[in-house]
């Protein structure tokens, strides 16, 4: 038995033409994220990321904030899908840069309806995985995370977190969809592994942030 702190990347820079690096904001989520876990008592000697730069960020800062740092162990199937090629695969034509507020509602209806067709296996987005072959992807990182037993730290994307719930609880697309959309930045998913299955324990949670002073530091992208 054991338990699996997965946490979503602090916020990254949307918008951008960089989005894999952590904002300013980002590294502050992270590093109160890790000063809530010791709070606790809690101590990770095993720790899987994706290998993503802002996965990587999201642990150094977790880890300045608990004050201890076990070496990550790397896991390339908790990397995120490819936004930009979802998009692409039901909208061929030009899009705005997403800058501005109806350009980025624009951006997240396409990424909701390029994430339905994918799972549905209505669409083959360029240079990506079949939507089966990325959930057994992450099921297999998570499988080998569980592994050691105890508390394992895991850092990951909204893309796969919503996926491991989504099957843990046997969700259509649809709702895993809307679960990808509502994660938020550093939040914790926690999920109890045992030896014949994994079930839920909590979903998105931001202990580190319920503080009112702290409100504007919950983001989703």
């Amino acid at each position: 038995m054991g338990t699996l702190y997965l946490v979503r990347h602090g916020q990254a820079s949307f918008g951008s033409h960089d989005y894999d690096r952590l904002s300013e904001l980002g590294h502050r989520q992270c590093r109160a994220l890790g000063g809530h876990f010791r709070s606790m008592g809690l101590r990770f000697e095993h720790v899987v990321t994706g290998t993503l730069r802002r996965h990587r960020e999201t642990y150094e800062g977790i880890a300045e904030g608990l004050g201890h740092r076990a070496e990550p162990v790397d896991a390339p199937g908790l990397n995120e899908y490819d936004p930009e090629a979802l998009v692409r695969a039901i909208h061929p034509g030009d899009l705005a840069h997403p800058t501005t507020p109806e350009a980025v509602r624009q951006h997240f209806r396409l990424l909701r309806e390029g994430l339905l067709a994918w799972m549905q296996a209505r669409s083959a987005p360029a240079g990506m995985p079949s939507f089966q072959a990325f959930a057994d992807g992450v099921g297999a990182a998570l499988a080998e995370a569980a592994r050691p037993g105890g508390h394992v730290l895991v850092v990951s994307s909204g893309g796969p977190i919503s996926v491991a719930v989504g099957r843990v609880l046997g969700l259509a697309p649809e709702a895993t969809v809307e679960l990808n959309l509502r994660i938020r930045n550093s939040s914790v998913t926690e999920l109890v592994a045992g030896p014949r299955r994994m079930s839920l324990l909590s979903f998105n949670g931001l202990p580190h942030l319920h503080k009112p002073e702290l409100a504007d530091w919950v983001t989703y992208a």
